[in-house]
């Protein structure tokens, strides 16, 4: 499994970090900025990388709260929060939360990278 992620974003950086800790050998983890051709494999636009998670998961690319429910589910410590978070009407909070936050980090973040540009 690849989990492409933004690494300029300092919140988002922190949380993928603390995941990397778990040391999980069957995840890759892909900064999203790193001027690779993740573009091209994963067929989307660096915006639409920039703002939310993706993760890859036998050849399919999984963006936003749905592509966080796959990666818990494969980190045994997280798990607990797969089995709750994907009950239907919990999973449709989560996915709102988790679509506000991302939107307001990534307007944050596109400010940042403007200014380093």
């Amino acid at each position: 499994m690849k989990v492409y992620y933004n690494n300029s974003c300092k919140i988002c950086k922190t949380e993928i970090d603390f995941y990397k800790k778990q040391k999980i050998d069957e995840i890759q983890w892909v900064d999203i900025t790193d001027g690779s051709s993740v573009t091209r494999d994963t067929g989307k636009k660096s915006h639409t990388l920039l703002r939310r998670l993706h993760v890859e998961e036998n050849g399919k690319i999984i963006g936003g709260a749905e592509a966080f429910l796959v990666l818990w589910k494969n980190m045994p410590k997280y798990r607990f929060l797969y089995r709750i978070l994907k009950l239907p009407i919990i999973f449709s909070l989560f996915n709102v939360s988790y679509e506000i936050i991302a939107y307001f980090l990534y307007l944050k973040n596109t400010k940042h990278l403007k200014k380093i540009n």
